[in-house]
């Protein structure tokens, strides 16, 4: 099924605000979709319900620019804390901390496969066939064919899978420890190509990696907080980056068993797809914008709240954060100016995403709901 037969149609009209909600069709079947070398190579609970809007009286929010609040229960038994859609939009994965990953079919919301595993880190798919990667508590990752389960195991190293992704290649895979190394997997041979550690690696457990469009470069960040920028064919580091002058301490490796609400990281990381420019967030609010070929910093924003998420758009230097405060916030990384925020939840952002037209915020909060910002700004 396209994507656009997929997406809601959300349309504002002039002097009120309406959202047409077109209902997906349980009945019409998709075809199935051959799968790539790798696919070939690797080969609950009844709640089912639709969406419900909900509005609670007894929650106080000064301000709500969302245009949609969502509220529901899901069939997992622990939080939620991944959910994301297939290369081609046919499928969408959920996994919650105890390790229950299931996935679901779009067009049916039938449930089409579920496995566990230990606790679960975080869950990843393939760039271009129904693959999934997962990573774990105790250090393993598993990769499996859906909805086969064909099933490959990459093994552990003692600590906790903090964080990884397929490069876009579909070939390699990398993933970030809590000892602070880096390594780089081939999927296909289930051997380790390269492993950062040492001087070289995070002084800290990892929390986030990006990688740009071509693989050729993979951003990392850590609780040591700084940012490393690696090359995966090498498993070199390339630069570190890191803010001066932060408001919170960050955590050496020997502190980690101490750490408290004083305490600063890299929380998130992202390349930017038209310019030579990473963003790396902190938990203490701090944004920064570096220039790759100069490694020089750009720009640097201080936020009240801690920064947990950032997206940058797909064709423009526009970037979006997420904050503990919960709200959206989005900047143009040319000038270092904010351009809008999109405010209404009661706790902090858990999640959130933006649609290829820029036009649409979906977010996920700690405060149990989900919400839609339609955004209408001019064309940049």
């Amino acid at each position: 099924m396209a994507e656009q037969e997929l997406r809601p149609q959300l349309e504002l009209h002039e002097g009120e605000e309406i959202v047409e909600v077109i209902e997906l069709n349980p009945n019409q079947e998709t075809a199935e979709k051959e799968e790539d070398d790798l696919s070939n190579e690797v080969e609950d609970d009844e709640d089912d319900g639709g969406w419900e809007t909900e509005e609670d009286e007894t929650m106080e929010v000064v301000r709500d620019d969302s245009d949609l609040t969502f509220s529901r229960h899901t069939s997992h038994k622990d939080s939620v804390i991944s959910a994301s859609f297939s290369h081609d939009s046919a499928l969408v994965v959920t996994g919650d901390m105890s390790g229950l990953i299931k996935v679901w079919k779009v067009e049916t919301k039938e449930e089409v496969w579920s496995f566990e595993v230990g606790d679960l880190q975080w869950v990843e798919w393939h760039p271009c066939a129904h693959v999934l990667l997962a990573g774990t508590d105790e250090g393993s990752c598993w990769m499996w064919k859906i909805p086969s389960g064909d099933c490959k195991t990459f093994a552990g190293t003692g600590c906790q899978a903090t964080c990884g992704k397929i490069l876009p290649d579909g070939y390699r895979a990398v993933v970030g420890y809590e000892d602070g190394t880096v390594r780089i997997w081939d999927l296909k041979q289930g051997s380790q190509l390269h492993v950062m550690k040492g001087q070289d690696s995070h002084q800290g457990p990892l929390t986030c990696l990006a990688a740009n469009d071509t693989g050729s470069l993979v951003l990392t960040g850590s609780v040591d907080c700084t940012a490393k920028l690696l090359n995966p064919l090498t498993g070199k580091v390339v630069a570190v980056f890191s803010v001066p002058n932060s408001t919170k301490e960050c955590v050496a490796k020997e502190q980690m068993e101490d750490t408290d609400s004083n305490s600063n990281s890299v929380e998130t990381v992202g390349f930017c797809r038209v310019l030579p420019l990473i963003a790396v967030g902190f938990l203490d609010g701090t944004m920064g914008i570096w220039d790759i070929p100069s490694q020089t910093l750009r720009h640097k924003w201080q936020l009240q709240a801690g920064i947990v998420q950032l997206l940058w758009e797909d064709h423009s230097p526009i970037i979006y954060t997420g904050s503990l405060d919960g709200a959206v916030r989005i900047w143009d990384a040319r000038s270092g100016r904010m351009e809008s925020e999109c405010c209404g939840h009661a706790a902090e952002i858990l999640d959130f995403m933006v649609n290829k037209e820029a036009s649409v915020i979906v977010t996920a909060s700690g405060d149990r709901t989900a919400k839609v910002f339609c955004l209408q700004r001019p064309e940049r």
